[in-house]
């Protein structure tokens, strides 16, 4: 690897932890009962599952969006630090949370107790684009180097800019999710697409 070694191990440890988080999603749709399908049928059975597909991919979607951010904010340094591991471990505590909340909304997104559902779902979200903000500012104000080029520069303005707005979009999400459950969850489908879709530098990192 050109790179220095410095962060390699802390970039595999990452890698991990979002492999894990992201496969432990799709455990959160279950197959229909026997006792459904033989009320139901089969496909309205796999229909009915619609809660756990939104879930899935919206959990999913943020996940991998994070995880290229991540690799994104791990090639413009070169160098770690003490608090840089604990930085990075906060946005890991709340990547590795997110299957709970996961699994909370695909079971209760059409029950009474959605709203409950949907806010820890949101909040979850909220809390890691914060911790994910956090982990970018201490990288850019301390482990960017001075002598950074001019194509690293710019990358790195292009990220504050976007991470400047993250939370405060899912902060209103979370807002939204004590007043509509349902578009609570959209909006956070819509985000993951926005970040996935937009954003990106000027110049390949290749």
């Amino acid at each position: 690897m050109h790179r220095d070694n410095e962060t390699v191990r802390l970039e595999a440890f990452s890698d991990g932890v979002f492999a894990i988080a992201m496969t432990l999603l799709v455990l959160q749709i279950k197959v229909p009962r026997h006792e459904a399908v033989a009320l139901k049928g089969l496909a309205q059975s796999i229909v009915a599952l619609w809660p756990s597909y939104l879930a899935f991919s919206t959990s999913f979607i943020t996940i991998l969006v994070i995880w290229i951010h991540h690799h994104w904010i791990f090639k413009l340094i070169n160098r770690d630090g003490h608090a840089l591991f604990y930085w990075n471990g906060l946005l890991l505590f709340c990547v590795s949370f997110i299957p709970f909340p996961t699994a909370l909304l695909s079971e209760y997104l059409i029950h009474p107790d959605a709203r409950v559902a949907s806010t820890l779902y949101s909040g979850t979200f909220l809390a890691t684009s914060i911790s994910l903000f956090a982990l970018w500012r201490h990288a850019s104000l301390h482990l960017l180097s001075p002598s950074a080029s001019e194509q690293k520069i710019d990358e790195a303005v292009q990220l504050t800019n976007q991470y400047r707005y993250a939370p405060p979009l899912y902060f209103l999400v979370f807002i939204l999710s004590f007043i509509s459950e349902s578009w609570s969850a959209g909006l956070c489908l819509l985000l993951a697409l926005t970040f996935a879709f937009g954003g990106w530098p000027d110049k390949g990192n290749h």
